[in-house]
């Protein structure tokens, strides 16, 4: 599914407008596509987008698979702390689950450790309404992901 991923990746990077509306509910004035990878060791992850709109980031981590060498609540912690290091403005994180599993790691929505506690947005492709994916062409390729009656 490596190339599910790298689709996702090119839509959020071709339409970055489309994806804000999508998963902040609002229209950005501005918006510009930052670097894939953060300082320090890269971290490997299937498909990571960052948008930088007026006074937000938004990180699209586009998940096909569960299995990962660190887990992914932790990568989103670690995302979180070298984004708001390196831009000082809030981060908004999303992981968008694109394969329906019942894995509880697709149902997580936080890291927590003895001292610290990170939340981020699921989204499982699977349970979204087909309606919105139909009706945009830049979201259209999510489409048969989406829950529907219709083959």
């Amino acid at each position: 599914m490596a190339e599910y991923d790298n689709l996702c990746k090119i839509l959020a990077e071709k339409y970055p407008r489309d994806f804000t509306r999508w998963l902040l509910n609002q229209e950005p004035r501005t918006i510009e596509i930052l670097k894939t990878e953060l300082s320090i060791e890269p971290i490997r992850a299937d498909s990571v987008t960052f948008l930088q709109t007026e006074n937000r980031i938004l990180h699209l981590e586009f998940q096909t698979t569960i299995k990962s060498q660190k887990p992914i609540s932790l990568r989103m912690l670690d995302y979180y702390v070298r984004l708001t290091r390196t831009y000082q403005v809030p981060v908004t994180q999303v992981v968008i689950f694109l394969q329906e599993t019942s894995n509880e790691i697709a149902f997580t929505e936080e890291y927590v450790s003895e001292v610290t506690t990170h939340r981020y947005r699921v989204i499982r492709m699977w349970e979204q309404d087909s309606a919105l994916f139909l009706s945009n062409l830049a979201l259209l390729p999510l489409a048969p992901l989406t829950r529907t009656d219709s083959a």
